[in-house]
């Protein structure tokens, strides 16, 4: 079973994800703030560190975006305090072709702890479950029924996309 399957473990850390030193949403060589993000989530022996804006909402992770899924609804974070990735607007977008409710707006962690489905995105990883945040398995702890098809309208789009 590979890691779009299985999923991967976050944990919540410290190092906040804000514009105190540089625009969160640039893509630039400064990642401290990601590096140290990844060094409390290897710390911590999970996957990936889930980190908050300056006024504790949920941003981002260390090296991918992150995404929620509630009563049938994906939500993400509004954007102000993250990278808006290429995957992040492919997801949104698909969310909307297919008639999924997305909405981008502030959420905190105990949404995240109660949340049907997570999952995060990023170029290399495509679209792919989390199974457990801060040690709280998420849904059944398996790979949800939403996150499954996002994953395959990705690749379809990504197909669609290389098909010259």
């Amino acid at each position: 079973m590979g890691i779009k399957e299985k999923g991967i473990t976050l944990a919540t850390v410290k190092t906040r994800r804000d514009h105190s030193i540089q625009d969160p949403k640039i893509n630039s060589l400064s990642k401290h703030n990601c590096i140290a993000a990844c060094i409390e989530a290897d710390r911590l022996g999970v996957d990936e560190g889930l980190m908050l804006d300056s006024h504790g909402f949920v941003s981002t992770c260390n090296s991918t975006n992150f995404f929620i899924i509630r009563s049938g609804e994906v939500w993400t974070s509004t954007g102000d305090y993250c990278l808006n990735g290429i995957t992040r607007a492919s997801v949104i977008r698909l969310c909307r072709e297919y008639g999924v409710p997305v909405f981008e707006k502030n959420f905190i962690v105990e949404d995240v702890h109660t949340a049907d489905e997570v999952f995060v995105t990023g170029t290399f990883a495509g679209v792919i479950p989390v199974m457990s945040v801060n040690g709280k398995k998420i849904g059944d702890g398996i790979l949800g029924p939403i996150t499954q098809n996002l994953q395959d309208w990705y690749a379809l789009d990504i197909e669609k996309l290389t098909a010259d």
